[in-house]
């Protein structure tokens, strides 16, 4: 590893991380858009939902890749899941198709906060 950590066995190699948050951040933007076009009275809290969970995205690069902060990267990360994690259940009432495009996103954040943690346990 790049920074001296020790890698998990299940973490995946670096050349896929490119592809997958391509796509994520094109089903991301989608929602967004989708979201924002709704006229349902929940459009302005998945909204400010859609925003706490961007800005915890940007926030956890900084702190876990410049900062090596893998502890505050994993608070970062909870909030990340528990923000999409309400994205989907508020957007979902006001267009499905906007709950459905964050599926895969939870899934991978559900995936990668494990993945932070396991490095956390892993690199004390």
């Amino acid at each position: 590893n790049a920074n001296g950590w020790t890698s998990p066995g299940f973490a995946p190699p670096s050349w896929v991380f490119g592809p997958v948050w391509s796509t994520l951040y094109l089903l991301i933007a989608t929602s967004g858009f989708v979201i924002n076009k709704s006229k349902h009275q929940l459009t302005g809290l998945a909204n400010s939902l859609w925003a706490v969970q961007i800005t915890a995205n940007t926030l956890w690069t900084p702190v876990f890749f410049g900062a090596f902060d893998l502890k505050g990267a994993l608070y970062i990360s909870i909030v990340l899941w528990f923000s999409v994690s309400l994205y989907i259940l508020v957007a979902l009432k006001a267009s499905k198709l906007a709950g459905y495009l964050f599926i895969p996103y939870w899934l991978w954040v559900s995936f990668a906060t494990y993945l932070n943690y396991s490095y956390l346990r892993l690199n004390p």
